[in-house]
């Protein structure tokens, strides 16, 4: 029995990684492309949206941190970087959540000085909280309420990322 309630189940969260992958072929496909997972959290969506596109690409993590036992430290630190060059690609970032908008913008600064040709950010769940930080993002799977999700790659203090459904826990 699970401690969370299902907010958007695996069948939608499927349907919703084809149509992204649809959109995204439509804007990449002839193109130099790399895509880069911000991990932890990004590591399922980018797998599964990855075998989905149907064009050669090539597949880059770097990790943040702007969390601390579930809470906003108020700013973001590289952990670990590209391990390979993105100069003159064409850069689909993908993540797992964006809120803030804090860690995409430092992303978006980080990436863009290792001059790749263009940057396109995907992120499979997008809370506003700010209105300005969606006008950052090219592809949104899903606009949810502001709480605090687990499953789908993303985790409860390192657990529960192996959910299959995006969830919402219980309190």
């Amino acid at each position: 029995m699970s401690a969370y309630d299902v907010l958007i189940p695996e069948g939608e969260i499927r349907l919703k990684v084809e149509s992204l992958a649809e959109q995204i072929g439509r804007d990449f496909s002839g193109k130099e492309t790399a895509v880069v997972a911000v991990l932890k959290g990004a590591f399922i969506f980018m797998a599964d949206l990855v075998r989905k596109l149907d064009f050669p690409l090539t597949c880059e993590f770097l990790r943040v941190s702007s969390y601390k036992n579930n809470k906003s430290t108020g700013s973001v630190k590289v952990e670990f970087d590209l391990s390979e060059s993105i100069e003159g690609k064409h850069v689909l970032l993908v993540e797992d959540i964006i809120d803030t908008g804090r860690t995409v913008r430092f992303l978006l600064d980080h990436l863009k000085s290792k001059k790749p040709a263009s940057i396109k950010v995907c992120t499979l769940l997008y809370k506003e909280m700010d209105p300005n930080v969606k006008k950052l993002i090219d592809y949104i799977g899903f606009e949810i309420p502001k709480e605090y999700v687990v499953g789908y790659g993303m985790d409860d203090a390192g657990l529960q990322r192996s959910l299959p459904f995006v969830g919402i826990k219980r309190s």
